[in-house]
């Protein structure tokens, strides 16, 4: 089991953040705190350590983890495109509590699970998560807890669910109660597409609708 390191104390913080780097370097899963509920984290581009994540979840590939990323360059690199709309959403939410499902770049070396050629992208508003983020490069992150359990709001809380798999834990003190909003904006390149409200969580329908328009959301 991983040791919790509290990031309000800056030696231990200092200490948190390299382990973590290495951790995920080498292929191991980290709980890392976010602007929502606490994230279980494995370097996106290896898949040995994204199965890992799968597996400490007691998840199948049929639901791969989203991909979180340290700014709106890297959604750019990872989607094959970026609609307008999408890029109001970003200009409005991001960093923040919005996922956005885009088909990925073809040329992506990954394998995040069955995305039928999509990735679930998010830009975190926390500290601790961009930071790590902008030195590891994108990372897979779904909820720390397992499948069928309550997302867990501490780091301690997913310790008790996750315990042995995890090499280290970021401790940032409570995090939210609320899962982001997930948006489904593969289909917005037809002439007819719309986005889809895949999950209402911290950013309400009305507000997407707001900033894209009522006739392009469904």
């Amino acid at each position: 089991m991983g040791p919790i390191y509290d990031c309000s104390v800056e030696a231990e913080l200092l200490t948190g953040m390299r382990l973590a780097r290495v951790a995920i370097g080498r292929g191991d899963l980290v709980v890392m705190p976010t602007d929502t509920v606490y994230g279980l984290a494995a370097d996106a581009f290896n898949p040995a350590a994204v199965q890992k994540l799968i597996d400490a979840k007691g998840r199948t590939r049929q639901s791969p983890p989203p991909v979180l990323i340290p700014g709106i360059p890297t959604l750019d690199a990872l989607a094959e495109s970026v609609p307008d709309e999408v890029r109001r959403l970003v200009q409005e939410f991001w960093p923040g509590a919005l996922t956005i499902i885009l088909a990925a770049q073809s040329s992506l070396q990954w394998d995040l699970g069955e995305t039928r050629g999509t990735v679930a992208l998010r830009m975190p508003s926390n500290r601790i998560a961009l930071e790590l983020l902008s030195e590891t490069g994108p990372l897979a992150v779904s909820s720390a807890n397992l499948t069928g359990e309550p997302a867990a709001t501490t780091a301690a809380g997913a310790e008790a669910m996750l315990g042995e798999s995890v090499s280290i834990f970021l401790d940032d003190g409570e995090g939210g109660t609320v899962s982001s909003t997930i948006v489904d904006a593969t289909s917005l390149s037809l002439p007819d597409g719309k986005l889809r409200i895949v999950r209402e969580g911290a950013i309400s329908t009305e507000r997407i609708r707001a900033v894209v328009g009522a006739d392009r959301c469904e």
